[in-house]
């Protein structure tokens, strides 16, 4: 074998290694919702606002911590972080698994978080540095996918084995965490560490604190018989956020990289995205709430159902997105995935009435909801390989993980908001009626990128154009 078959082969394993790792923590973000009834049942009567934590508390944690991890690979070299969290996450998945408790089960869904966060934004980092800069939009879009696709098969996934019991919702990721463990020290590249400062884990868990009050406000907000325990939650929302943007302005290392945020495409992709993962998550909780709550749908049933969504994000993202980012850039793949995703839930919002009818009135809108993440997810997670240098990826990657965790985050917890007062076809649609909403603003956002980028492109090209520029010129 030459070398430069060798190193294509090294390539595809690690594409392989790195997409698996990615699988499983973006799995376990969505796979619980099929599984609320039974752990409510093996754990008392917890109300849904209290089993949201079990998502909320993944999501939360993942989303604070991924941009400290991801210097934190920086600084000490992406594969040894990216095998540590691994470790971790896997360790977590197993402790999940034997909870005995409802608090327990919480908190390991914490510990599955950290490991999760640790190695997310190096799996992308081990990516971009393994491939070819010809080849990277299309390995990226190939790991997006497999990270949306993990997402949408939560569901699905989840409600076959919920048939076993739900505890192996978790323990179906000891297994692969433990092949990937063993594949990854031979498969994996050491990359150099830049020698980056410690990361400001104080900053990291303020914001986890400032969004966990906001979050617990938004929650609590439609059933809080006095309204003081609300507004000083969001007081103290407010101030643990500030706290968090003032040291990530000042420290070295910071918990958000406000630095790539300047970067024009950066700032813009994760706006663009927080608000379309806010409408992914909703989406996915209020799509197992229709099924099960309303249309009275057993676990595995109404899991399969799902099914047909993430088939056509899989297709959409190994076929078109790569391809399509390539001639049309992101923002304009962007626009258009997030404009076929509100037109599903258009159809939804005209169709779907209290008596099942899943053919007709269902699956089309899951068919254009599908389409739109295929293209959405795995575009704006392009930028980072274009918008920022190769000694940045970590970084900003984690920042467009973080921006995608936290929506995910908001948007469960103002479905979660809306669905208090009860779980019905009224409460479904107003949940749709967000979701469409928050992906509409995403598709005007992600437009605008795109006219920016024709606008730039008319401009005589200069050489000492900064790194943003020239991204949005290409």
């Amino acid at each position: 074998m030459t070398a430069t078959q060798l190193s294509a082969t090294r390539s595809a394993l690690t594409v392989l290694v790195v997409s698996a790792a990615a699988f499983l923590a973006s799995l376990d973000l969505f796979i619980v919702n099929i599984a609320f009834p039974d752990i409510r049942r093996a754990f008392g009567t917890a109300d849904l606002g209290a089993m949201s934590w079990i998502l909320n508390g993944y999501a939360l944690v993942f989303a604070a911590f991924m941009n400290p991890a991801g210097r934190l690979g920086d600084r000490y070299g992406h594969r040894r972080i990216f095998l540590w969290g691994l470790a971790v996450f896997t360790v977590g998945s197993a402790a999940c698994g034997i909870s005995g408790s409802f608090v327990m089960l919480v908190a390991f869904r914490v510990v599955q978080a950290f490991g999760a966060a640790m190695l997310m934004p190096s799996s992308l980092a081990l990516l971009l540095a393994a491939v070819p800069a010809t080849r990277r939009a299309a390995a990226v879009s190939t790991w997006s996918a497999v990270g949306a696709m993990a997402a949408a098969l939560g569901p699905p996934v989840g409600g076959l084995l919920v048939e076993l019991s739900w505890r192996w919702i978790f323990f179906v990721n000891v297994p692969l965490g433990l092949l990937a463990l063993a594949a990854g020290p031979w498969v994996l590249a050491k990359t150099k560490p830049t020698g980056a400062g410690v990361p400001d884990l104080f900053g990291a868990l303020s914001l986890v604190l400032g969004v966990g009050a906001l979050v617990w406000a938004l929650i609590e907000l439609p059933v809080a018989g006095n309204g003081t325990n609300v507004v000083v939650a969001t007081v103290g929302a407010g101030c643990a956020m500030a706290l968090a943007v003032w040291r990530s302005l000042r420290h070295p290392s910071p918990a958000l990289d406000l630095a790539a945020v300047r970067v024009l495409p950066m700032w813009s992709s994760c706006l663009a995205l927080l608000l379309f993962a806010a409408a992914f998550g909703a989406m996915l909780l209020s799509s197992v709430m229709l099924l099960t709550a309303v249309w009275g749908k057993a676990p595995d049933v109404a899991g399969l159902c799902l099914s047909p969504g993430p088939v056509v994000v899989v297709i959409m993202s190994l076929t078109l997105a790569g391809r399509l980012i390539g001639r049309l850039g992101v923002g304009a793949v962007a626009a258009t995935g997030a404009t076929l995703y509100v037109v599903g839930i258009v159809i939804w919002l005209c169709r779907v009435g209290p008596q099942p009818d899943y053919v007709a009135d269902f699956l089309p809108g899951q068919l254009f909801t599908g389409a739109g993440v295929g293209l959405v997810f795995p575009s704006l997670s392009a930028v980072t390989g274009l918008a920022l240098p190769a000694h940045r990826w970590g970084a900003g990657s984690a920042l467009i993980n973080t921006a995608r965790q936290l929506g995910t985050v908001l948007g469960t917890a103002v479905l979660t908001m809306i669905y208090q007062p009860g779980i019905d076809l009224d409460t479904i649609r107003r949940g749709w009626e967000f979701t469409a909403a928050a992906a509409g603003t995403a598709a005007l956002i992600a437009a605008a990128l795109a006219l920016w980028r024709t606008t730039t492109t008319e401009q005589p090209q200069r050489d000492d154009k900064m790194p943003s520029e020239r991204v949005c010129a290409t």
